[in-house]
């Protein structure tokens, strides 16, 4: 098995198969594609591929100087655990470097996932969402 892991720039994302792997993971059933398709042109994403098979993405939403936020790291079932989301969030912030500062969200079980990946988890900020 020979994973590509790629920045959208160097092999573009089909929002056909973005959604398939949204749909196989569980996510964002009702998300259309053409919704996804404007996502892709307007942020900074990473893909992971195992020959034409889209297994693994994760995006950025950036000011593109000052903040960025990770969102929507997902990885195909059947490659999780096998570090394949490390090197997708390695690849992301490589491409986030001139970025001051980069933050996510993650459900508490993927705080150690993130630790590892130089994120801190801060404990005095609260999470709001309207």
């Amino acid at each position: 098995m020979e994973i590509e892991v790629k920045s959208y720039t160097e092999k573009p994302i089909k929002a056909a198969e973005l959604k398939r792997l949204y749909n196989e993971a569980g996510w964002w059933e009702k998300r259309k594609e053409e919704d996804i398709e404007n996502i892709l042109e307007s942020e900074i994403s990473v893909g992971a591929w195992d020959g034409d098979l889209l297994i693994g993405f994760a995006r950025a939403v950036s000011d593109g100087k000052f903040r960025a936020y990770i969102e929507d790291v997902v990885i195909h079932t059947k490659f999780q655990k096998s570090g394949i989301g490390t090197e997708i969030v390695s690849r992301l912030l490589k491409e986030l470097s001139h970025i001051d500062v980069i933050s996510l969200f993650c459900e508490e079980e993927l705080i150690p996932f993130y630790e590892r990946n130089k994120f801190k988890h801060i404990k005095a900020q609260c999470v709001m969402h309207k």
